[in-house]
């Protein structure tokens, strides 16, 4: 199933809450391909990650886990797809054009989750990708996400503030 080192420990200079492996107060997810156009991804939430009832994954982490999956599948792909390393120069970056997760019954907070993502459809653009976030093997939640590439130099420096769109 997994191929190489995750997505995000890749990507460099990657300090995102979700999936950077540089800050340290973050989830810090691990993403791999599971084949050509999906990519599978474990998570084992905190107990301080709950929903209003205590047994539950919380709604926001759930988004934040099914976001930054999809947009680190977004950018493997887009590095695949020119033929390239993940992480190599010129650096690929994407954002979050649109997300909208449907919560179809609560996550238990206790057992491990996983996110599957697909590729649906790339341009030079936007990357289109479905995913399911699942607990013990039943769908918990599906998402579907638009990933924006966009230009290196959107990223601050590392240590500063601010963006250079």
């Amino acid at each position: 199933m997994a191929e190489g080192s995750a997505f995000q420990d890749r990507i460099p200079d990657n300090f995102c809450f979700g999936c950077g492996p540089e800050n340290p107060k973050g989830l810090r997810i691990k993403s791999f391909w599971d084949g050509e156009k999906e990519s599978v991804c474990r998570y084992q939430p905190e107990a301080h990650q709950t929903a209003g009832p205590r047994q539950f994954l919380n709604g926001g982490i759930i988004a934040t886990l099914i976001d930054c999956h999809c947009v680190c599948t977004a950018t493997a792909a887009a590095y695949r797809r020119e033929g390239r390393d993940l992480g190599s120069a010129p650096p690929i970056w994407y954002v979050t054009g649109t997300l909208s997760v449907r919560y179809l019954k609560p996550t238990p907070i206790a057992d491990p989750v996983e996110m599957r993502a697909t590729v649906l459809e790339e341009t030079d653009k936007k990357t289109s990708l479905s995913c399911i976030l699942s607990s013990d093997g039943e769908p918990c939640a599906q998402a579907e996400v638009v990933a924006i590439r966009v230009p290196y130099t959107w990223r601050p420096s590392p240590g500063t503030t601010g963006s250079r769109l």
